[in-house]
């Protein structure tokens, strides 16, 4: 066996260079409001008493934010820290002088953030920041809907499957679990509002809590047209014109015209699905990790507020994206 070199050492490589891993936490420590986010969870955190001090809340919202981007488990989190180096540099953590924060103390992090609906209020105060660092609303709203699949077996300790959950179908199949729903500015694809339901719940039932009241152009797929949808519309958005894509029925075929009417509307429409690929492709959130639909729904919207920092806060120290 040949010796070791210093280069096995952290700092000494002579060939090295900084990973796509390593340029994204280095960017998201640029971007995320650390003052403005502590500060909101800092009165629901345990205080210094006569028992072991907690460990500090800014490192355990570090901890929290590469379980979400990394899809780890509180178990893997832990792992993940004395195995890579680019998480234990983001998180602060100098294993020459203290241990790594352990599962458990995330998993009580975690679960104090869904006692408290700390993912919502996160989310509401990346969408106020940046209103107030200089983004603006268009007139118009996408609005879409996409399936987190869950766990149907029932080789569990309950027998059963999680309650909350349920099954739809799409197409020709069968999918179980739970529906995230988001409202998306047509312009910039900025998402302003969400909601989680079960599987079972259609897409057009949650757009109440999808439209800011001020829309001028309302934009979704087929499954978004009716008359109670419209109904629905005018009374939420009374100046909004419905953008929806025309449905094709059994004996009332799509036209040449609603066709090409159609693709313009989904060049437009198609900036709703973007967040969705950043959740469940790079970030791993295509299915649930924990059951029932209030402590995944806190996920969510932890996630879609990093989302939108990752993609419009340039970072929130006075500069945005330009819209």
């Amino acid at each position: 066996m040949k010796q070791m070199t210093l280069a096995a050492m952290q700092g000494f490589e002579k060939h090295s260079r900084a990973t796509r891993k390593a340029e994204f936490l280095a960017r998201m420590e640029r971007l995320i409001p650390w003052v403005e986010f502590c500060a909101l969870i800092e009165p629901q955190y345990p205080k210094a008493g006569n028992g072991r001090p907690p460990v500090g809340l800014e490192r355990m919202l570090r901890m929290y934010c590469i379980a979400n981007w990394f899809n780890l488990s509180d178990e893997a989190c832990e792992d993940a820290l004395y195995d890579v180096p680019v998480f234990r540099e983001f998180c602060r953590i100098d294993l020459g002088r203290e241990r790594a924060p352990d599962a458990t103390m995330l998993l009580h992090f975690r679960r104090l953030l869904e006692a408290n609906h700390l993912g919502a209020a996160l989310f509401a105060k990346v969408g106020e920041l940046l209103m107030a660092n200089g983004m603006r609303l268009s007139g118009g709203t996408i609005v879409d809907a996409t399936l987190i699949a869950a766990p149907p077996s029932t080789k569990n300790q309950d027998k059963s499957r999680d309650p909350q959950m349920h099954q739809t179908k799409k197409g020709n199949d069968w999918h179980f679990g739970m529906k995230l729903h988001i409202g998306a500015d047509s312009k910039t694809g900025l998402v302003h509002s969400a909601s989680v339901t079960a599987a079972n719940v259609h897409d057009s039932h949650e757009v109440p809590n999808l439209l800011h009241g001020g829309e001028t152009r309302f934009y979704g797929d087929s499954a978004y047209r009716g008359k109670a949808q419209r109904e629905r519309l005018k009374a939420i958005a009374p100046k909004a014109k419905d953008f929806t894509n025309k449905r094709a029925y059994k004996n009332r075929p799509l036209t040449d015209a609603d066709k090409a009417t159609n693709r313009r509307k989904s060049s437009v429409r198609s900036k709703v699905e973007h967040p969705f690929l950043t959740l469940k492709r790079l970030w791993g959130f295509a299915k649930v990790r924990y059951r029932g639909l209030a402590k995944n729904a806190n996920r969510a919207f932890a996630m879609l507020a990093m989302l939108n920092i990752n993609k419009w806060g340039r970072p929130l120290t006075r500069q945005v994206r330009p819209t």
